[in-house]
């Protein structure tokens, strides 16, 4: 086959099988030919001679074993087969019935009637038929014309002429030639055929190859998903007069979000929650790289403006335009209820106040990640907490997720829910709120990612 007309090794491959399919059709052709043959030699007794019928069928068959073989190894090697092969193939079977019509015709059959009345003019269809096959319109066309071509030479041999304008014509004279202008519209016919399979086989195998990449590029991203999980804190952090709880759900396999605490040498922690814009494998690795600037800026830098400056300045040069990173971290110290918090573009943060049953609603002190080149803000938030008092800080996923109403779950509804789990411990508070905010949406798919921390004050 030509090359341009290969567009991938799996249409070869499917090229291969069909033609593999073709031949045990030719092969299954010929066995029905000899059980024909010998029910008429030896039941009906209608044929007297079959041996150069036989010696043909064995002659052919042998052939097409060969081709066989051929169509195996190239499946084997994931090859191709020759053009001359395909265009062998295609002449000599569509051959055999012109050949079986001018030497295998019985002789109680007039010479005149030999070329319309002999049983084997219908096996051209056959082979046309099954050339469809080979998914290749000119090897359809092609099987028309030299099936044409080889009739009427089979029926100039035994004695046909083409009739003579003018000239009374004998009936054979017009059929052969009806038969032949057949023949030759069914090659054209079996090519149109062929392109149209074609085309369905190219579609499957696109799909196919559609599909296979989807599943890798899934397989991949359920690996990243592992991989990012794995960065988020695996244990609650452990500081006196503190109960801290997080957790996280992209909405995608990945996501932009993330949560960290780490445990400074002097007992504090530094709890930290950030929020890339959108959501996704870009998103995802840039989180996983403020993730890595911030584990390193906290270990070296105790001072939470000059720790987040220098987040900045190393997310900075990765950000690309339009891109931005909000984030806010809190320093609790251990045994008092002293809790410093800094944020560079997230909020609100909610601080619920358990003696007074109350919010108070903070806002950010700087301008997030990747805007400026230096990280500048207002002074750190100081928050005296007391018995029960807590704060989450919680990305915007929360309050923004919309039911099928078009309504958004909103800031109040928020507070509410943390206020009625007060009592329970953070991962809970967390747990109970993702719960209402999926009642609330009725349905809806989850559209952002949800990561939130609660800090309570024991």
């Amino acid at each position: 086959m030509n090359k341009k007309q290969i567009p991938s090794d799996a249409f070869r491959e499917a090229e291969l099988r069909s033609e593999r399919l073709r031949i045990l059709g030719v092969l299954g052709v010929f066995a029905v030919f000899v059980c024909l043959t010998g029910l008429r030699v030896f039941i009906i007794r209608t044929a007297s001679n079959a041996t150069p019928a036989f010696l043909l069928a064995a002659l052919l068959v042998i052939y097409e074993l060969w081709m066989l073989h051929k169509v195996n190894l190239a499946l084997k090697a994931s090859g191709s087969l020759a053009r001359r092969l395909w265009i062998l193939s295609t002449v000599v079977e569509t051959s055999i019935p012109a050949f079986a019509i001018a030497f295998l015709t019985g002789s109680q059959i007039d010479a005149a009637y030999r070329s319309v009345a002999s049983p084997s003019f219908p096996v051209f269809f056959v082979f046309i038929i099954l050339s469809t096959l080979r998914l290749s319109p000119m090897i359809g066309i092609l099987s028309g014309i030299i099936a044409s071509a080889s009739y009427i030479c089979a029926a100039l041999y035994s004695g046909w002429r083409p009739p003579v304008p003018g000239i009374e014509a004998h009936i054979t004279q017009s059929g052969v030639s009806l038969n032949a202008v057949t023949l030759l519209v069914a090659g054209v016919v079996a090519g149109a055929v062929a392109r149209e399979i074609r085309k369905h086989v190219q579609a499957a195998l696109r799909e196919a190859e559609t599909n296979r990449k989807l599943d890798i590029v899934k397989h991949d991203l359920q690996v990243a998903r592992s991989i990012q999980q794995s960065l988020l804190p695996q244990e609650t952090p452990h500081i006196a007069g503190y109960e801290i709880g997080g957790w996280n759900c992209p909405a995608d396999d990945t996501g932009g979000d993330y949560f960290d605490w780490k445990t400074l040498p002097n007992g504090k922690v530094i709890v930290s929650l950030a929020d890339v814009t959108g959501h996704g494998i870009g998103p995802a690795l840039l989180a996983s790289l403020c993730h890595a600037y911030a584990r390193s800026s906290f270990s070296t830098e105790q001072d939470l403006p000059t720790a987040l400056e220098r987040i900045n300045k190393d997310l900075g040069a990765d950000l690309t335009s339009g891109r931005f990173v909000t984030f806010v971290a809190a320093s609790c110290c251990p045994g008092c209820p002293d809790v410093e918090m800094l944020s560079a573009g997230h909020g609100p943060i909610f601080v619920y106040s358990h003696p007074e049953d109350r919010f108070r609603e903070m806002n950010a002190q700087g301008l997030p990640f990747g805007i400026l080149s230096t990280f500048r803000s207002d002074p750190p938030e100081h928050l005296h907490l007391h018995s029960g008092d807590l704060v989450l800080l919680a990305t915007d996923g929360f309050f923004e997720w919309e039911n099928d109403q078009g309504e958004q779950f909103g800031v109040l509804r928020m507070e509410e829910s943390i206020r009625s789990s007060r009592d329970l411990a953070p991962a809970e508070i967390i747990m109970r709120l993702y719960e209402t905010v999926n009642a609330f949406s009725n349905g809806t798919k989850q559209q952002d990612d949800l990561t939130a921390v609660v800090i309570k004050r024991l």
